[in-house]
């Protein structure tokens, strides 16, 4: 049997970047250009008489811009979108989140141009995205949509004060840790730190969208930094971020794992030898295996930890993978996540 051909519809305003991203398009033979849309409202009236098993979309464009097409499509007739921004455009970052908010189901930075030295990856990158994506069932999403879920699981009789909560989170990630956050009550005693695999540039405008959309203050961390109750620390780009014992974040040059800097698996290592059962681990959606391992590791050093529940994960690679290894405690969708967190305090 032949492999299923992946239709992509390039929305994308600019006619030499429509070339370029056909043009990256074919170089996987999995990939089909279906249509070329130069405006959101070309791209409805395209979906309208032809679905594509994906669309890449571009932020800014005239009239009907990338968030409120996103917003049309996943109203109407849902299909896996792929936000491609450029993040050095003053205002596009909070637009692309708020694109992922409304349905989303990942974003890229726009590719370097031929000849830069992170081309090819980034081209790789694209690809590999269109082609993952488009095999999203968006109903998966749904728990964005439904009330809080009391957590009904059973809890220790008695455990040690927890001191911090560690987070890591892969594609999908910034809606479930949004999720979370908004679920969670306002004085929530304990500080926050998050790994989330993201695009290099992007990640002060998560903290941006995060602290404007859950009410919680958000901070690229930095290292020496003493950590605040009810405050959330993201890994700065191309960092390993630790923790010590007396609450201070550590930022290292130590090398990738599992391909990664920052990495969830070294949070979640510095986090089991800190604080062990005073600790909560927490996995939420994403591709591959970072974490896992270590989120076994804290478990076994006697912290509560948590995977994200497969129904609701757009990816279930990283918390499939806890559960697979026995290392997560409780498995729930985001909602019940917050609820339990609160229990636990």
């Amino acid at each position: 049997m032949e492999p299923r051909t992946i239709g992509v519809l390039i929305v994308e305003d600019s006619p030499i970047n429509q070339k370029l991203f056909t043009h990256l398009c074919k170089t996987d033979p999995a990939l089909a250009v279906i249509g070329v849309a130069g405006s959101g409202e070309a791209a409805l009236a395209f979906i309208a008489t032809r679905r594509p098993d994906v669309i890449l979309m571009d932020i800014m464009m005239p009239g009907m811009n990338g968030y409120e097409t996103t917003r049309r499509v996943m109203e109407n007739d849902p299909i896996p979108i792929v936000i491609c921004s450029a993040s050095a455009q003053p205002g596009e970052v909070d637009k692309t989140f708020l694109a992922l908010d409304a349905g989303a189901v990942a974003f890229i930075r726009k590719p370097v141009g031929p000849g830069h030295p992170d081309f090819k990856a980034e081209v790789s990158n694209l690809v590999q995205t269109l082609k993952t994506m488009s095999e999203i069932k968006l109903v998966k999403r749904q728990y964005r949509k439904s009330a809080a879920v009391a957590f009904a699981g059973r809890l220790p009789a008695s455990r040690l004060p927890l001191r911090l909560v560690a987070i890591g989170a892969s594609t999908g990630g910034p809606v479930a840790v949004q999720t979370l956050l908004k679920n969670l009550p306002r004085n929530y005693p304990l500080p926050l730190l998050v790994v989330q695999h993201i695009a290099s540039g992007f990640l002060q405008g998560l903290a941006d969208w995060l602290g404007s959309t859950t009410g919680f203050p958000v901070h690229v961390a930095t290292s020496g930094l003493k950590v605040l109750p009810g405050h959330v620390y993201l890994a700065p780009d191309d960092f390993q971020m630790g923790i010590t014992a007396d609450a201070t974040i550590t930022l290292s040059a130590d090398p990738p794992e599992n391909g990664l800097r920052p990495a969830v698996s070294y949070l979640f290592r510095s986090v089991a030898g800190a604080y062990g059962p005073a600790a909560v681990g927490i996995l939420l959606t994403g591709m591959g295996k970072d974490g896992a391992e270590d989120l076994r590791r804290m478990k076994d050093r006697g912290a509560v930890t948590i995977a994200q529940d497969s129904e609701s994960s757009v990816i279930n690679g990283m918390p499939g993978e806890a559960i697979r290894l026995g290392a997560a405690s409780h498995v729930l969708p985001p909602e019940s996540i917050a609820n339990l967190m609160a229990t636990l305090v």
